[in-house]
């Protein structure tokens, strides 16, 4: 993720389905992704969100949800 967003303001961003914390991640393509740290919606799997120029995306429709 990109450095501009202060510690403080990461650790306060949650999933807004499962309101688990967000990790650092990167999508196949390389590109920064948010990722819940807890299964999320089910059993085996993560949702992720982009990071658009530096700032996440956290809209469910925009989010995609891998197995681990």
């Amino acid at each position: 993720m990109s450095p501009t967003i202060p510690a403080w303001a990461r650790e306060l961003l949650r999933c807004p389905v499962g309101h688990h914390p967000l990790v650092d991640g990167t999508d196949d393509a390389g590109h920064p992704v948010m990722v819940c740290a807890e299964d999320c919606p089910g059993p085996g799997q993560r949702r992720s969100y982009p990071v658009t120029d530096g700032i996440p995306v956290l809209l469910v429709a925009e989010s995609t949800v891998t197995g681990r």
